[in-house]
């Protein structure tokens, strides 16, 4: 068994007694090893104890070379080299200390630090990868203005890149050169970037608000050039809003993108040369569907809104991340809101965090969004402190207003500007011009668990008052039994018996209550009959909130609600109540039924071509197998299954003829546009399509097999694949499969969605197919697109057959994951996630599922990353 690794604890953080005033970065790249030599001008904190040690953070694949102070070279006797820890005594106070190190990334195959990538040099230092370098006080608030210089072939790796602008470069022997690059704004070791490779460029420019050319470059393959305009337009339009909602400009004079294929995370902000997962920054109509298009632009969003927010102003500490990301995700979320349609990208919003964000919350990994303590950090790049976080913020914006939030960002960034922080300090600002005491609601970053909302009502007939009485509680999470009242903003509107909403006073037709105790009323007069309460506007707060909703108010709500989230949500609680009610029958063996009801308020809502094709699509798309399982008590997998599959073909055989005529009247031989209302378009029309499918008939099966053929974009094309996949017709799936993979193979993103579809094909002897996928030559165990594609799809998308009773899906992820833990830590300990919630289902599952994290807990030699999962899930 592994030794359990250090806890860190927010409440030991300590100040640095050493900060860097410059640090000077010179890489000698080769074929066979990497030679970093760094030059930090040292200046000894003025608050520091006058002995105060240096200590520098290094790793063990990282070979120390020589080291000098002040030209004079150290000796073993001169320093202590313990583990991973590099100090340093006696020093002055101030001094250059010059370290040369070597490594070697051609066998970094954890992807963090220097890494060789498809025979390209680059970096991923967050949360501590710089330590993979060189030595150095790797934590962000340690601030320092780099110089990098980079030697390399110059056949080899034409493209040298770093942080900042570019301010000399040559030629050197052996047919080399090199590149120096300078940034002028201090930053953490974790912003740190470079690049070394043949790579070709897209390249515009910018104009900013106060006039300065900025130059834009995006780096990729030579094959994929043609892939970066939509990254491109992206770029300038996320500039572009950034100025007009935030006030916010570039500060530099170049901005580079690099993709890169081999890469744990989505994406990185390092400071002016973001490097990007290549799933994050390719896009082209026939290669990438709708969804991908629009995750590069939220992406490519979310990189540069880093650039104030985590750039020049960074977090104190790691325990402070949600600083940067929980700010910068409700920025993205904004920008694509404003880019599309701000109901669907709420929509999308609420359904990650009921489905996945909750989950986390109710589990063995729970945690605030500011947490207490971790064994290793990147275990907490997690939905709660993206999301969540996120929603915290959102919060924020939903109480003081958008003027006031404004002005408090304004301030946030002035006070701040090239600083590291804590979310205490954000909302410190919100306080300052707002005049308000926000200290209640900080509890959002030291409290684990989902809040929950009960909501009961009153009307008096006779003084025509209405009340909403509301309690809030949070369930206990490890290590916080007992939770204090949330301050919490909760939107909420009455409709009245004509489907309009009242005025609840002062001529307001909706108004947020501010929650903050336990228990609370609120009164609502001159109310003429009993309204419909729409509650929880727009999400307000992320809550469970729970009503006792008739289903005529549902129906009501769903048919009058000018709110498109509240309206969605009400199609939802319909649908849910439905098919918690079929569950209980499939489990006695009842025979199931579709109420009428149900097939006539959806035909209604198909038929009616006045609403968004998109928020259509939404209201007709059931509930998730992974919701209907964050819901349940205990998790029968079975007949969540069932009967989801029995509501879809029964809605398709019911509608059968409106769902055909809606397909015909959708489908276009129109070329391809990205726009919001083509991409809607498409969303119905492959919808339609999907429920006809289910009812598995030779002519729908002709249907989808046109629209592959005949398709001019992956959207079509892809969504017509998976539907025949996952079909009975496995003689015509395994015909379009061999077609595809001909067409696409050479397409490596592309064939991520090849393997996924496989993945997650509901149809029993999915694990064979999978374990047959995994000696296929498209799939690489070391690219974590190509794992995340294949083996998580198949562990957190195919439930019924991860979950079979024989436990071989248990099996199959605990051997991937030990392979992992030696490869990849972070890879290996994002997979745990379905194994951890093992508490939610039966008996013989628990037993199961507990035995394969006993078998990886005692396997060896674990890394902190998967030994913190597997530790934690099972206490």
């Amino acid at each position: 068994m592994s030794q359990q690794p250090n806890v860190i604890y927010l409440k030991d953080y300590q100040a640095p007694a050493w900060q860097i005033e410059k640090t000077d970065l010179h890489f000698d790249l080769d074929e066979s090893r990497a030679l970093v030599r760094s030059t930090l001008t040292l200046r000894r904190a003025p608050d520091a104890a006058v002995d105060a040690p240096l200590l520098l953070n290094g790793h063990e694949s990282v070979e120390l070379c020589r080291l000098s102070i002040d030209g004079k070279e150290l000796t073993v006797a001169d320093y202590t080299l313990q583990g991973e820890l590099l100090t340093l005594k006696g020093l002055p106070e101030t001094c250059e200390l010059v370290c040369e190190t070597r490594i070697y990334p051609q066998t970094n195959t954890a992807l963090e630090g220097l890494y060789l990538s498809d025979g390209m040099f680059c970096t991923q230092c967050e949360a501590e990868g710089f330590r993979r370098i060189t030595f150095f006080p790797d934590r962000p608030d340690v601030m320092s203005v780099f110089t990098t210089t980079i030697e390399a072939d110059k056949q080899a790796y034409p493209i040298l890149l770093s942080n900042g602008n570019a301010v000399a470069q040559g030629d050197a022997d052996n047919n080399r050169h090199w590149v120096t690059w300078e940034d002028p704004f201090p930053k953490p070791s974790y912003l740190f970037a470079l690049v070394a490779g043949d790579l070709s460029c897209l390249e515009d420019s910018y104009t900013t608000l106060s006039g300065r050319r900025v130059k834009l470059q995006i780096f990729a393959e030579k094959k994929d050039l043609d892939k970066l305009d939509h990254a491109m337009r992206s770029l300038q339009n996320a500039m572009r809003w950034d100025e007009e909602v935030y006030g916010r400009e570039y500060d530099l004079d170049i901005y580079m993108i690099v993709a890169v294929d081999f890469f744990n995370m989505g994406a990185m902000e390092n400071k002016g040369l973001n490097i990007f997962n290549t799933s994050c920054v390719l896009a082209s109509p026939r290669t990438t569907s709708d969804a991908a298009f629009q995750r590069v632009e939220a992406v490519v969003a979310h990189e540069y809104f880093h650039n104030w927010s985590g750039n020049r102003v960074t977090c104190r500490d790691w325990f402070q991340l949600s600083l940067k990301e929980g700010f910068t995700v409700f920025r993205d979320a904004e920008f694509s809101a404003d880019m599309g349609s701000r109901t669907v990208k709420r929509v999308e919003d609420v359904t990650l965090l009921r489905t996945a964000q909750f989950a986390e919350d109710a589990g063995p990994m729970a945690h605030a969004v500011r947490p207490a303590s971790f064994m290793e950090i990147s275990n907490f790049y997690t939905l709660t402190v993206y999301e969540k976080g996120a929603e915290v913020v959102r919060m924020l914006h939903t109480l003081l207003g958008p003027e006031l939030f404004r002005k408090g960002t304004d301030l946030y960034f002035e006070r701040h500007d090239g600083q590291a922080v804590t979310t205490d300090d954000f909302v410190a600002a919100m306080e300052a011009v707002s005049g308000r005491d926000l200290t209640q609601f900080k509890r959002w970053y030291s409290q684990a668990g989902t809040p929950r909302l009960l909501v009961s009502d009153h009307y008096d007939e006779a003084q025509k008052r209405y009340s909403l009485t509301v309690t809030q509680n949070c369930p206990a999470t490890p290590g916080q039994d007992e939770k204090l009242p949330f301050h919490l903003p909760l939107s909420v509107a009455l409709l009245g018996t004509d489907g309009q909403l009242l005025d609840m006073g002062q001529g307001e037709v909706s108004r947020v209550l501010e929650l903050t105790e336990t228990e609370q009323t609120f009164h609502f007069d001159a109310i003429p009959d009993r309204p419909v309460p729409s509650l929880l506007r727009g999400f307000s707060a992320p809550v469970k909130l729970q009503y006792d909703f008739t289903d005529e108010q549902l129906q009501f709500l769903l048919q009058h609600d000018t709110d498109g989230f509240t309206r969605w949500d009400a199609g939802q609680l319909l649908a849910l109540r439905l098919m918690q009610q079929l569950m209980q029958d499939y489990r006695q063996g009842k025979a199931l039924q579709l109420p009428e009801s149900l097939v006539s308020a959806w035909r209604a809502i198909l038929n009616d071509q006045l609403l968004d094709s998109a928020m259509v699509t939404l209201l007709l798309t059931l509930p998730s197998e992974a919701y209907l399982s964050e819901l349940a008590d205990e998790i029968d997998v079975d007949a969540i299954h069932h009967v989801r599959q029995f509501l879809r073909t029964s809605l398709a055989k019911a509608l059968e003829s409106d769902w055909l005529a809606t397909y015909k009247r959708l489908d276009s031989d129109q070329p391809y546009s990205p726009e919001a209302s083509e991409m809607a378009r498409r969303s119905l029309k492959n919808l339609a399509l999907s429920y006809l499918m289910s009812l598995q008939d030779g002519v729908y099966l002709a249907l989808a097999q046109q629209q592959f053929e005949t398709a001019d974009n992956m959207t079509e094309q892809q969504a017509a694949l998976a539907l025949v996949v996952h079909s009975e017709f496995a003689e015509c799936a395994g015909e379009l499969l061999g077609e595809f993979l001909s067409q696409w193979q050479h397409e490596s993103l592309v064939m991520n969605q090849w393997l996924s579809i496989q993945a997650s094909d509901p149809k029993s002897g999915a694990l064979a197919r999978v374990e047959s996928l995994m000696q296929h030559p498209i799939y690489d165990a070391r690219n974590p697109n190509k794992i995340r594609s294949l083996v998580s799809v198949f562990s957190n998308q195919n439930a019924i057959n991860f979950h079979k009773e024989d436990g071989s899906g248990y099996r199959f992820l605990a051997d991937r994951i030990i392979e992992l833990n030696r490869q990849n830590p972070q890879i290996a300990a994002r997979l745990l996630t379905p194994l951890t919630r093992w508490r939610k289902y039966d008996a013989n599952r628990q037993s199961l599922i507990c035995s394969q994290l006993q078998r990886i807990l005692e396997s060896g030699d674990l890394s902190s990353d998967v030994y913190e999962v597997v530790s934690k899930s099972l206490v």
